[in-house]
Order: structure tokens, then sequence, then C-alpha cells
């Protein structure tokens, strides 16, 4: 895999990789930035959650199980000195739908956080990932 960012003003970027879709990137205005697109780091947020959500839609379709809506929220801790990594991050997967089996819930999300997400696999060697499920009602 390749991919290729370009400089356009300051702290202001744009990215694409094989797939050919650009992608904004962009800093804060006290740091040479436009504050006109999402930050790289929380672009790995982002990459994470989608990484994982798509194993998990993907194993929950196979399952049959009745899923109306999925989202995941991630929340992220960083350290307070440079380079101010992650530390901790928890994604908490929200599921709705018809008569949805907690067991197969949690069955899609372990494998993806343990076989499948390559994001994961990537990043838990150096930041504590946890998550965590919710069944909310139609």
């Amino acid at each position: 895999m390749q991919a290729k960012v370009i400089n356009i003003k300051g702290v202001t970027f744009i990215g694409k990789a094989k797939s050919n879709h650009w992608i904004p990137m962009d800093g804060p205005e006290d740091f040479q930035g436009s504050d006109a697109a999402t930050r790289p780091k929380e672009l790995i947020l982002i990459s994470l959650a989608g990484c994982s959500g798509s194993d998990v839609a993907s194993i929950l379709s196979k399952m049959r199980e009745k899923i109306t809506r999925f989202e995941i929220d991630v929340d992220a801790e960083s350290a307070n000195e440079h380079p101010k990594v992650f530390t901790k991050i928890h994604l908490i997967y929200k599921f709705w739908g018809t008569d949805l089996k907690e067991a197969n819930l949690e069955k899609a999300i372990n494998l993806s956080q343990d076989k499948y997400c390559s994001v994961t696999a990537m990043l838990k060697s150096t930041v504590e990932i946890k998550h965590s499920y919710e069944i909310n009602p139609e």
C-alpha cells in the first residue's frame, strides 16, 4: 500500500492512498493551520472505529442479526508530554435492532478486536484498547 500527502499551506494537507479519495487534514490556527479539516491524530480514532465497525457489521450480517442502526463512540486519553500519544482508547459499540442476541454481538466485537481489525492490531502494542457495547431500544 502507498499513500501521498501534499502540503497546501501551513499545516493544511491533503492525502490519498490507493482508493484515490482525497482526505483533507488541518491543524488549529494557532499552529499555522486553517482549522478547516480533521486533525491527523483524530483520523487514527476514526480509522480504528471504521475498521472494527466494518468487521462487526459484516460478521453480524452473516449471523443474520437484524441491526437497524449501529454507531461506535470512541473515547481516548493522550500522554501529557510530547509526543502526546494515545495512552487509552475505549470503543463503545451502540446497536439498535430487533431481537439482538448479546452473545452474537460480543462474538462479533471480540473477533474484530482479537483477529480481524488490522488497525487494532497495529495500535494495541502501544495503547490500551478497551471496548463495551450497548443495546438500545428502537
